[in-house]
């Protein structure tokens, strides 16, 4: 799949994606773009589905809602407010880490620039270009299990990991989408481009899809 098509594909999938829910971390920066809460959510959402990871994060955020306000809380506070996300005992543990990290030398602000935000522990690719796009308007393209999927079905890179994808990605990917990539095909990977069996069917982009990998579909 060349530039050529990537439009058409996008922009079918921009339409798939505007009539259904979006992302949680997408809908909370729509609402407000608010630098921590994003990236506190987003460290909430790994291994986490939606449905646990947004009233994870409106119970910790009832109780603190900036870096210093969450220092105030033990651990054990934490963990009672985001259990039952995914390794919440790690979570907890990350949060008042990196909460420290902002006070003692961001001065309780959030990074704006990938590179920065990576010397965060815990914070890896995904989620520092998360919140540089979503928080901050800033350049970066965001690829979790979804879109690394969807990019190297689609015949779109040809890639082993989700950082090789991001990386293929910036050299091809034309940057005017790179903003809403990752919300365009963490959508659409949710409800039809599935990890296994996908509903190819409903799928409005199939005459365009390479299938790469795909052995059975529904």
């Amino acid at each position: 799949m060349n530039n050529a098509v990537i439009a058409p594909v996008l922009e079918l999938i921009k339409q798939y994606v505007s009539a259904h829910r979006l992302p949680l971390v997408a809908e909370m920066a729509h609402i407000k773009r608010d630098p921590f809460r994003i990236l506190i959510s987003t460290i909430l959402s790994l291994r986490t589905k939606d449905e646990v990871t947004g009233p994870a994060t409106e119970r910790l955020f009832s109780l603190a809602s900036t870096p210093g306000e969450m220092l105030g809380l033990s651990e054990g506070e934490i963990i009672k407010a985001i259990y039952p996300a995914g390794f919440y005992r790690n979570k907890a543990r990350t949060i008042l880490y990196i909460c420290r990290e902002l006070v003692e030398r961001y001065n309780s602000r959030v990074p704006d620039t990938i590179d920065e935000l990576l010397i965060l522990k815990g914070v890896g690719r995904k989620t520092a270009n998360l919140v540089v796009i979503l928080a901050y308007g800033g350049r970066g393209i965001c690829v979790d299990t979804h879109v690394h999927r969807i990019s190297n079905r689609l015949g779109y890179v040809k890639t082993k990991t989700p950082d090789e994808t991001e990386f293929a990605l910036r050299k091809k990917l034309p940057e005017e989408y790179w903003a809403i990539y990752n919300t365009c095909l963490v959508a659409f990977g949710r409800d039809i481009c599935r990890p296994i069996s996908p509903l190819c069917s409903q799928c409005s982009i199939s005459d365009y899809c390479e299938r790469v990998g795909v052995i059975k579909s529904r």
